[in-house]
């Protein structure tokens, strides 16, 4: 059996999706509401009851700009939850899949960021997702997968595709922000790509060990949020105009990288795993919503 934690949200709702082309693996989906990661006892009696072969934890606290008023319940999530999955599953000797975010690297740099490449995040998000990586390798040292992956969207939930689909329906013209640098991840891809990761080490084509510490995974290609908005209205036909900003003119609550851009070299190269363009992705998402 394989559980899925934070199932209702974009990723978890996207392996839902997917569940039907795996059909030779079980999946157990749980939402917040049939398991509070948070809460230890909790996490320890969920795991009792059911027969989980491997944890996909899809459950985070996402919210950015909240995150910076709310550190307590960030921490709770990002932090202290993961640390209660890994716990568990360590005592079971089970592999946790984890994902974490772009958001650790927070520095001038202009190569790809890789897995090794010293962090520096900035912002409540940013600290606990990484505290929770850590926590998580702790827990768990030889069983715990991290993928740090980058501005994911989907047709599911709220994400930054949607917000300018409306946005470009209702406005003439909108300003975009040009100088934070990275590259789109649909969730699917990121999904598709984990449950053939899952399945092999289920088959034992891959061994569990060989999959523990931290591996990236992004689309491929590089863009601007302006870019990645000039493209949305360009594959749509909106007819909004896009005017490019400097951050500072459009401040939040909290810090974005200037440039995050992920180098995947390690999960194409030790995996064998494919990885679409994101202009390509985009596509097929724009055409989802249209259905």
């Amino acid at each position: 059996m394989i559980l899925v934690t934070g199932a209702n949200g974009q990723l978890g709702q996207c392996f839902q999706q997917l569940a039907t082309d795996f059909p030779q693996m079980k999946f157990l989906f749980a939402a917040s509401s049939d398991l509070d990661i948070g809460d230890r006892a909790a996490v320890k009696r969920f795991f009792a009851q059911h027969s989980i072969q491997c944890c996909i934890n899809c459950a985070a606290y996402t919210a950015v700009d909240k995150a910076e008023s709310e550190p307590v319940q960030a921490k709770r999530i990002n932090v202290s939850g993961v640390k209660n999955l890994a716990s568990a599953c360590a005592a079971l000797h089970i592999p946790l899949v984890h994902f974490s975010t772009d958001y650790v690297y927070h520095s001038h740099q202009n190569l790809p960021f890789r897995e090794e490449d010293a962090v520096s995040p900035k912002g409540v998000y940013a600290r606990t997702k990484l505290q929770g990586e850590r926590a998580a390798q702790k827990a768990h040292p030889s069983g715990t997968m991290i993928i740090r992956t980058s501005w994911v969207y989907s047709i599911f939930g709220q994400n930054f595709v949607k917000t300018m689909l409306r946005l470009g329906a209702e406005r003439p013209g909108l300003s975009v922000v040009f100088d934070q640098i990275g590259t789109p991840t649909y969730a699917p891809d990121l999904a598709e790509a984990v449950l053939g990761i899952v399945d092999r080490t289920m088959r034992g084509d891959l061994n569990q060990e060989a999959l523990a510490g931290i591996w990236h995974y992004s689309n491929e290609g590089v863009t601007s949020w302006y870019d990645f908005a000039q493209a949305i209205f360009e594959i749509r036909q909106l007819p909004c105009k896009v005017q490019p900003i400097e951050s500072k003119a459009y401040p939040t609550p909290a810090q974005r990288p200037p440039f995050s851009v992920l180098n995947k070299a390690k999960i194409k190269t030790q995996l064998g795993i494919a990885i679409p363009h994101w202009r390509e992705s985009l596509v097929r998402c724009l055409n989802m919503l249209d259905r």
